[in-house]
């Protein structure tokens, strides 16, 4: 079991690997973990955590969950 509580860039990929895959995003190679702070960890654990614990997703749902990761990327 991955301990998440560590913000960590190999948690941080690990993520972000997790939610291309459950959410089957076609996009997904325009996310890549690297784009990612570990300023923002917390946040992005909290998303992680939400789309670990379903197993299906409306398209609204996936929308959210892509813009929110929109928000939490480096912008620089």
């Amino acid at each position: 079991m991955r301990n998440l509580a560590e913000p960590t860039q190999d948690n941080v990929e690990f993520m972000i690997d997790t939610i291309k895959n459950k959410l089957r995003m076609a996009s997904g190679a325009a996310m890549q973990a690297s784009n990612f702070s570990l300023t923002n960890y917390e946040d992005l654990k909290d998303v992680y955590d939400i789309v670990a614990s379903k197993d299906k997703f409306s398209i609204s749902e996936v929308e959210a969950i892509v813009s929110e990761l929109g928000q939490l990327r480096d912008k620089s």
